[in-house]
C-alpha cells in the first residue's frame, strides 16, 4: 500500500473513535476572572489564557467542522434549478456554525505555519488549512470535492473581544463555495458569536447578525438573520431568511434554529401563518387580566429558556437541514459532535505522511487531550516562546515570513482581499517546512 493509499485509509473511510482518551477536565476550581479582569475591551487573541479553558482542538481543526454537513453541497450540485441550489447553499452556511452549540471551550490558537488536513472519502471531500498570519491571526482553508465537483475556500480572522460578562467573536473574512459544473460561485461571512457568563453562571452561546449568501452568476441571494435571544428568550437560536431574485423579490422563506434545523416555505404561506400567530397572541393579551409583566434584570446574562425547545413547523414547509445527533457522551467530551471527536485522532498510518506542521503533532494539545494539564501548560508556554524567538530572529535578519500553501490575493468573485490556495499540498512534498513544534 502506498503512502497516499495508507493515508486515505486512515483519514478517510475508517472506524471512527467514539470518545477522547480522557473526559473533559473540570474548570470549576479555576477563576477566569483573575485572568480577564484587567482585559475588558481588549482583543482576546492578545491575552494568554490558562490551558484549562481550552478544548483539545486547534482553531484550524475547528474550522474543518464546516464540512460536517457536506451532503448539502452534494444536493446543491445535483439540482438543475438555481433557486434550489441557493437553498442548499444557504442551509450549508447555517449548518457551518451549528457545531458551536454548547462549545464553550477555547480552541488552541494556531502557531504561524501550522497546518491541518482532513480526508473524508465517506463524505466526499479533502481539506487542508494553514495559519498564514500571526498578527492579526489569519487561518486560510481550501477543500475539494472527491465525489462531487466543488471547491470550498476562505480565510478567517475573527476579531475577539471581552466585554466583562461576555466574549464576542466578530466575523472577518470571506467564505466562498464554487460549483464548477454549474459555473457558479457563492460568497458569505459568518454571524457574530457571543459567549455569555464568562465570569459567573452557566456559559451559553448566542449567534447573531445578518449573513448574505450571494450567487455571483445569477444575482440571486439569500439574506439570513441570526436573531438575538430577545426578551424572555423568545428568539433564542432562531434564524430567518429570504431567497431573493436579482431584483430583490422574495421567492422563498427560510426559518428554523441554527442549533436544530432549517425549513423553507412559500412567502405567502409564511406571511399568512405569521398574521394568524399575531392575531392569536393579541387575543390572548386582550383576555388577560391586569397585572404587570414579569420584571427582568437587564444586567442578567443567564441563558433564557425559550417557549419551545423545537421549531414550530408551518404546514407546507420543506426540511432543508437537520443537525446530526450528538453522541451520548458529548457533555463529558467538550460538547463535541461525533465529527469533532475524530479530528485530532492520530493513527499510525498518518506518521511520515502528514507534514510535521500538522495540528495532530502539537505536543501541548496532545498532552491536553490525554489529560496531562501540567505538561500541556509547559508545552504551550514553550511553543509560544519558541514562536516569539523565531519572530525576533526574522526581524533582526530582515526576513519576511513566507506562507507555503496560500498567497494573499483578490477573491475573483467579490473583489475582496483573500488568501487563496497556491496548490501543491497534496503532492506530499513537505521539505523546507518551518520547525514550529
Amino acid at each position: 500500500m502506498s503512502q497516499q493509499d495508507n493515508m486515505a485509509h486512515c483519514n478517510g473511510i475508517k472506524k471512527a473513535r467514539t470518545a477522547l482518551p480522557v473526559p473533559m477536565i473540570s474548570r470549576d476550581k479555576v477563576s477566569i476572572w483573575r485572568v480577564l479582569k484587567k482585559c475588558i475591551g481588549m482583543e482576546l487573541s492578545k491575552i494568554t489564557m490558562p490551558v484549562i479553558f481550552n478544548e483539545p482542538l486547534s482553531f484550524l481543526q475547528r474550522l474543518s467542522e464546516y464540512m460536517e454537513h457536506t451532503y448539502l453541497i452534494d444536493q446543491a450540485n445535483s439540482s438543475s434549478d438555481s433557486i434550489e441550489r441557493l437553498k442548499c447553499v444557504a442551509a450549508f452556511a447555517v449548518s457551518a456554525v451549528a457545531s458551536q452549540w454548547e462549545r464553550t471551550g477555547k480552541p488552541f490558537n494556531p502557531l504561524l505555519g501550522e497546518t491541518y488536513e482532513l480526508i473524508r472519502e465517506d463524505l466526499g471531500f479533502r481539506w487542508m488549512s494553514e495559519q498564514v498570519s500571526h498578527h492579526p491571526p489569519v487561518s486560510a482553508f481550501h477543500a475539494e470535492g472527491i465525489k462531487n465537483d466543488f471547491v470550498f475556500h476562505g480565510s478567517i480572522y475573527p476579531k475577539l473581544k471581552f466585554w466583562g460578562k461576555s466574549a464576542e467573536a466578530e466575523p472577518r473574512g470571506v467564505i466562498t463555495l464554487e460549483l464548477p459544473m454549474h459555473n457558479e460561485a457563492y460568497t458569505w461571512s459568518n454571524p457574530t458569536c457571543c459567549v455569555h457568563n464568562i465570569i459567573v453562571g452557566q456559559l451559553w452561546i448566542e449567534q447573531y447578525g445578518n449573513v448574505e449568501v450571494i450567487n455571483h452568476k445569477t444575482g440571486e441571494s439569500c439574506s439570513i438573520t441570526f436573531k438575538r435571544c430577545g426578551l424572555f428568550g423568545k428568539e433564542l437560536h432562531k434564524v430567518e431568511g429570504y431567497i431573493l431574485d436579482k431584483s430583490k423579490k422574495k421567492l422563498s422563506v427560510l426559518y428554523g434554529k441554527w442549533t436544530e434545523c432549517l425549513y423553507t416555505i412559500d412567502p405567502t404561506m409564511y406571511d399568512a401563518h405569521k398574521k394568524m400567530e399575531k392575531k392569536n397572541t393579541d387575543d390572548k393579551k386582550g383576555k388577560s387580566v391586569g397585572g404587570a409583566q414579569p420584571g427582568t434584570d437587564e444586567e442578567s446574562e443567564e441563558m433564557p429558556i425559550p417557549d419551545a425547545e423545537t421549531v414550530e413547523v408551518i404546514p407546507g414547509s420543506e426540511l432543508l437541514w437537520r443537525i446530526s445527533p450528538r453522541p451520548e457522551n458529548s457533555a463529558q467530551m467538550y460538547a463535541f459532535s461525533t465529527f469533532a471527536m475524530q479530528l485530532n485522532e492520530l493513527e499510525k498510518g498518518m506518521e511520515g505522511v502528514i507534514p510535521p506542521t500538522d495540528c495532530r503533532l502539537r505536543p501541548d494539545m496532545r498532552a491536553f487531550e490525554n489529560g496531562d494539564i501540567d505538561l500541556a501548560s509547559e508545552e504551550k508556554q514553550r511553543l509560544e516562546e519558541k514562536q516569539r524567538i523565531a519572530q525576533k530572529n526574522r526581524s533582526k535578519s530582515g526576513e519576511d515570513w513566507k506562507t507555503r500553501w496560500f498567497y494573499l490575493g483578490i477573491n475573483p468573485h467579490n473583489g475582496s482581499q483573500d488568501w487563496l490556495y497556491a496548490g501543491g499540498y497534496w503532492d506530499r512534498n513537505y521539505t523546507q517546512l518551518p520547525d514550529i513544534y
